[in-house]
C-alpha cells in the first residue's frame, strides 16, 4: 500500500478507534466528526490543494498528511470553527516540507520544490479568505480534469472516484469486482497520462464544454450502470454516481445534466423491486411497485421535465423521459408503449445504437403486437451487432415464448444463459428454461 493510500485509511473506519482514550468532545464524537469530515470535505480540500499545488500526487499526500494531523491535534485543541481552511492551510505546509525533504535527497527536486513553495506564497488569494464559490470552481476543474478524454476509460472512471468521491482503492476495486493492485494501476497510469500531456487543471473553454461536458456525464453513467448491475456493492456505487452528479448539477446547471441526474434517481427508485430476498432478478412486469421509492421519482420526473422544456436535451434526458413513463404507470399493463416507442424514435435520431433499437423493438411488441417486435429483433440479431449480447436474445425468447414458438423460445433462452455475466440473470434466464417445460397454455 502506498504512503498516500495508508494515510487515506488512517483517516477511516477502524483508525478512529484509536481516539478512544481522548478527552471532551465524546471520543466517539470526534471520531465521527473527521470522519463524516473526510467523506464531505476531502475532495473540496484536495481540489484547492491541486490548484495551489498544480501537482495532483503532491497535493493528495499533502491532504492525508492534513488529515493526520488533525487526528493528532484537535483532541488537544478541539474542532476548529472552519475545519476546511485549517486542512487546506496545514496541508500547505506539509507539501512544502515534503518537497524541501525531497530536494535533500535528491538534488533534481531542488528547483521544483522551490517553484511549489514559490506557488504556494504567491497565491493570490488565502484560504482563510476563499469563499464557497472558489472552492467549488475548483472541484469543477478537478472534475474535467480527471474525466479528460486523453485518458482511457477506466482511469477516468477509478480516478474520479478516488478523487473526487474520496473512496478508497479498496473500495473502488470491491465495486468493480477487481483487484486493488489492478484498480491502483490504472490510477497510477491517469496520473501519469495528466503529467505527460500537461493536461491544464481548468474548466474547458465555453466552445469546448459541450464535447468535454459529455465526458463527463458518461464517466457518472458508467459508474451509475456498473453499481445498478452489480449484486453486492452497487447500492453504495450507484449512491455515489447521484452524489456526483448532483455536485455537477450543483457546479453547472446544464440540462443533460439534469437530464442525468433524474435518468439516475429514476432507474435507482426501483432497486428495492428488482432483486427478490432470496438475490433472484424480478423483471419490470412483475415488481411491487409500492417498494419504488416515491421521494426519487418525484425528483427524477421534476428534473425531466426542467430539461425538456429547455429544448436543449440530449440522449440522457430522452432515457429519463421514458423511465419517467415507466414511473407514472400502475402497471405494465397501462403504460404508455406507444409514447416510450416514440421517445426511443426520438433518441435514435441523435444516438444510433443497436440496443437502443432493441429497447425500441421491446416498446413495438408492447404496444403493436409480439410479432411485430420480434421480426425487428431478428433484424438487429441478423446484422451480428448484438450477437454476443444475452439481453438481445432473452428478449427474443421471450418473444417467442408470447407466441408458443417453444423450440425457437428454448435455443434464444440457452443463448442467453451462455452469454449473461451476472448471477441473478442467469437464475432467471433457468428458471424461464424451466418453465417452457410445461404444457403451452401454461405459459404466461
Amino acid at each position: 500500500m502506498q504512503a498516500g493510500e495508508a494515510r487515506a485509511q488512517l483517516c477511516r473506519g477502524a483508525a478512529f478507534a484509536s481516539l478512544a482514550w481522548m478527552p471532551p468532545p465524546a471520543p466517539e464524537q470526534l471520531s465521527g466528526t473527521i470522519e463524516t469530515l473526510y467523506r464531505s470535505e476531502s475532495g473540496r480540500v484536495l481540489a484547492t490543494l491541486v490548484r495551489l499545488l498544480g501537482d495532483l500526487d503532491l497535493a493528495e499526500e499533502a491532504m492525508h498528511e492534513a488529515f493526520a494531523a488533525a487526528l493528532e491535534s484537535w483532541p488537544q485543541t478541539g474542532i476548529p470553527e472552519k475545519p476546511r481552511p485549517w486542512l487546506i492551510s496545514t496541508a500547505r505546509f506539509k507539501a512544502i516540507d515534503v518537497m524541501r525533504r525531497r530536494a535533500r535527497f535528491d538534488g533534481a527536486q531542488r528547483e521544483l520544490a522551490a517553484n511549489i513553495e514559490a506557488r504556494i506564497k504567491e497565491a493570490p488569494l488565502g484560504v482563510e479568505e476563499m469563499d464557497g464559490e472558489e472552492i467549488e470552481d475548483d472541484r469543477l476543474r478537478l472534475i474535467f480534469t480527471c474525466c479528460h478524454p486523453a485518458l482511457p476509460p477506466e482511469g477516468q472512471v477509478a480516478l474520479t472516484l478516488r478523487e473526487i468521491c474520496g473512496l478508497t482503492t479498496e473500495e473502488i476495486a470491491r465495486a468493480f469486482l477487481t483487484t486493488p493492485a489492478t484498480l491502483a494501476q490504472r490510477i497510477v497510469r491517469a496520473k501519469a497520462l495528466i503529467r505527460e500531456k500537461a493536461i491544464p487543471y481548468q474548466v474547458p473553454a465555453s466552445q469546448e464544454l459541450p464535447a468535454r461536458l459529455g465526458t463527463v456525464l458518461l464517466v457518472v453513467y458508467l459508474i451509475f450502470n456498473e453499481g445498478y448491475s452489480a449484486e453486492t456493492t452497487g447500492a453504495e456505487l450507484s449512491r455515489e454516481a447521484i452524489r456526483l452528479g448532483r455536485l455537477l448539477l450543483d457546479l453547472l446547471p446544464e440540462p443533460e445534466v439534469m437530464g442525468l441526474v433524474g435518468l439516475m434517481l429514476l432507474q435507482e427508485s426501483r432497486r428495492a423491486a428488482r432483486i427478490s430476498a432470496e438475490g433472484d432478478l424480478i423483471l419490470l412486469e412483475q415488481q411491487d411497485r409500492l417498494l419504488w421509492n416515491r421521494e426519487q421519482i418525484a425528483e427524477g420526473i421534476s428534473l425531466t421535465e426542467k430539461a425538456l422544456r429547455s429544448r436543449r436535451f440530449g440522449a440522457y434526458t430522452l432515457q429519463a423521459a421514458i423511465a419517467a413513463v415507466h414511473a407514472g404507470s400502475s402497471s405494465t399493463a397501462s403504460t404508455d408503449w406507444r409514447q416510450i416507442a416514440l421517445l426511443y424514435d426520438q433518441l435514435l435520431r441523435i444516438q444510433p445504437s443497436p440496443v437502443v433499437e432493441l429497447n425500441r423493438a421491446v416498446a413495438v411488441a408492447m404496444c403493436e403486437g409480439p410479432e411485430q417486435g420480434l421480426g425487428l429483433i431478428d433484424d438487429l440479431l441478423a446484422r451480428e451487432e448484438l450477437a454476443d449480447y444475452h439481453l438481445a436474445h432473452s428478449a427474443r425468447a421471450d418473444l417467442c415464448r408470447r407466441l408458443g414458438r417453444i423450440p425457437e423460445a428454448r435455443a434464444s433462452y440457452e443463448r442467453a444463459l451462455a452469454l449473461a455475466p451476472q448471477e441473478p440473470e442467469r437464475r432467471f434466464l433457468a428458471r424461464r428454461l424451466e418453465e417452457l417445460k410445461l404444457r403451452p397454455q401454461e405459459l404466461k
